[in-house]
């Protein structure tokens, strides 16, 4: 059974040909079996997730169904979860219980989902490997003997649902925190619109750039997940008016054939600054192929120019750290998770943040707290947010000239987990996803091949924002050209 994609998984429960309780033993089972070994959980929910199973089956046989009635999911541990540990990977959060939830979680709840539990991150989602996390990295299922990474910060998430331990799940995309590892792991990656989906107890990176959104084996099974995460919330200021007029456009996309015709006279664009950053010889072969298959399909392939667009990682490491700064001050051993006394108040919070806090997350703090300084404020944060708005203003000319946007969600596959990387080194793998959240533009990574060692490679469709339809119909146009097989069996070459 957990070979299913989300659609397949519907309509057989829908036709009563399997329960929601022998679904989700079947997931419950995996994780058992393969949890310790790959580390994608912080926090599993087998009771919670049993008696959510029961309560989808009673509806089911009531005739009360609601959109994902049974589905077993993981979500990122970012989202608040009443009455369940929510860590972001940090110990400073280590045993901290939320008595509210978070909309995404709630609206996912509402839909009827199945929690199997809280997936593992880069600690406050800073990372491009998940290695930070104070749990320990989790392990890309592919060729697992390598122990390779699966990518940052929704490593647990990817994880998770490459190998068959949740059907879908959640993610957060700063920088790239979906579609990377959803490249490197074979699946399908969904960066909505800045907006679209609410941020509304999602414990913040940076706010600016946070995007909650989907993760799943296929484009339709992103865009059901999309749709019932996405709409207006008024507890969120930055939630988009239109979202719950996205939202249906989205679900009434899913499963339709309306997508086929897309590609006639669809004008794609290349971006003409990546033509010079290196990548491996496999993403350019796959990147190649797949340009070449979309013009054979009715679609113009053009060059389109983002002129600032590789000084987008510099703009990213000073915006984003600024506003981490900012949002991680909360954390102060006062209120609510870690504390460590000192000998006065601030000695407390001294001991408390250099406990409780990574090497990482306090190296972007320190950043974070040094851009925004008076003698560096005009100097650093006005000039990265200036190249922000210029990388902003050029990816309007640009749709001005093409449709959608496709270019690489990596540089290469995903590589060992024990390969040292240094700071810079790690930061550079978000090379071809930060542009897109600086501008709150729409991007999926999709499956589009794989490597010459078999390891699975993805391409990123691009869109104007709320654009967010015509990118997944894109996108599925990619996935049957690649026709890639991620079934978790297959995959864990079981």
């Amino acid at each position: 059974m957990t070979d299913l994609t989300l659609a397949q998984a519907l309509q057989k429960l829908r036709a009563r040909e399997i329960t929601a309780t022998e679904l989700t033993r079947a997931y419950l089972d995996r994780i058992e079996k393969f949890g310790p070994e790959l580390n994608c959980y912080i926090t599993t929910t087998p009771e919670r997730a049993l008696a959510d199973a029961a309560e989808s089956d009673k509806r089911y046989a009531a005739g009360t169904a609601r959109a994902l009635e049974g589905i077993p999911i993981g979500m990122k541990d970012l989202f608040a979860t009443n009455g369940i540990r929510t860590t972001a990977a940090s110990h400073i959060l280590d045993n901290f219980i939320p008595q509210y939830e978070s909309t995404i979680s709630a609206r996912l709840v509402d839909a009827g989902t199945v929690l199997l539990g809280k997936t593992n991150l880069d600690e406050f989602a800073m990372g491009t490997t998940s290695s930070t996390s104070y749990f320990g990295a989790p392990v890309n299922p592919y060729q697992r003997e390598r122990r390779l990474t699966p990518g940052g910060s929704s490593g647990g998430s990817v994880s998770a649902v490459a190998a068959g331990l949740a059907l879908a799940a959640t993610g957060t995309d700063t920088g790239g925190s979906i579609r990377f590892p959803a490249a490197i792991t074979g699946l399908v990656g969904m960066k909505p619109t800045y907006g679209l989906t609410s941020r509304f107890g999602c414990i913040a990176f940076a706010s600016s750039l946070d995007h909650p959104g989907p993760i799943a084996r296929t484009v339709d099974d992103a865009a059901l997940m999309l749709s019932v995460m996405a709409g207006h919330d008024p507890h969120e200021s930055t939630s988009a008016p239109n979202a719950d007029e996205i939202a249906k456009q989205i679900r009434d996309s899913v499963g339709a054939n309306n997508y086929l015709p897309l590609l006639q006279g669809l004008r794609i664009g290349v971006i003409k600054e990546f033509a010079d950053v290196e990548i491996s010889a496999d993403m350019k072969r796959i990147m190649d192929e797949n340009l070449q298959a979309l013009q054979n399909k009715g679609a113009e392939v053009i060059t389109v120019s983002i002129p600032n667009i590789l000084d987008a990682l510099a703009a990213y490491y000073i915006i984003a750290p600024a506003e981490a700064s900012s949002n991680l001050a909360r954390y102060d051993g006062m209120r609510y998770g870690l504390r460590v006394e000192g000998v006065d108040l601030i000695d407390t919070y001294k001991k408390t943040r250099a406990a409780g806090f990574g090497e990482e997350v306090q190296r972007r703090m320190v950043v974070g707290t040094a851009v925004l300084s008076s003698e560096s404020y005009e100097v650093y944060f006005m000039q990265a947010a200036r190249v922000r708005r210029l990388i902003d203003d050029a990816f309007l000319r640009a749709f001005d000239a093409c449709d959608l946007i496709v270019c690489p969600a990596s540089a290469g596959p995903a590589f060992p987990l024990a390969d040292s990387l240094s700071p810079l080194e790690a930061y550079a793998l978000d090379l071809f996803t930060v542009a897109m959240d600086l501008s709150g533009l729409p991007a999926v990574s999709v499956p589009a091949g794989r490597a010459a060692n078999g390891l699975p490679l993805g391409l990123q469709v691009v869109g104007r924002r709320f654009d967010d339809v015509r990118v997944l119909q894109c996108a599925k146009h990619i996935e049957a050209i690649a026709a890639l097989d991620n079934r978790p069996t297959k995959v864990m070459g079981e």
